[in-house]
């Protein structure tokens, strides 16, 4: 099993979520992030004033999969998410070593 993470621009998130449906992800864990990295902040007005935000407004998504559909998900996620612009994000990638669903009990695939 592993944890997918991608930190993506928010405007590609609901094409992101397409794409990870149509690979076989039944779930995922959607979060607002804010962070900074090589993309910097780019320079915004606010009440009349220039100013450049040190954090970056970002989408984290996490994905618990099969470690076979590691490159499915993977690929979907860098196809939907890339415009080939600086910020477009990152995708991590670890090993999980349990999951267990609370409801039931259940762990491992069965909880995924």
């Amino acid at each position: 099993m592993k944890l997918i993470t991608a930190v993506i621009k928010p405007a590609m998130l609901e094409k992101v979520k397409t794409a990870i449906a149509a690979a076989g992800v039944e779930g995922a864990t959607i979060t607002d992030v804010r962070g900074f990295g090589r993309q910097k902040g780019k320079k915004e007005v606010y009440r009349g004033k220039s100013y450049e935000p040190d954090l970056i407004t970002k989408v984290q998504i996490e994905l618990a999969v099969k470690t076979e559909q590691v490159d499915a998900v993977v690929t979907a996620i860098r196809d939907a998410a890339n415009t080939g612009t600086i910020g477009d994000g990152k995708i991590f990638v670890t090993s999980l070593e349990q999951v267990i669903r609370i409801r039931t009990g259940e762990t491992d695939l069965d909880a995924i």
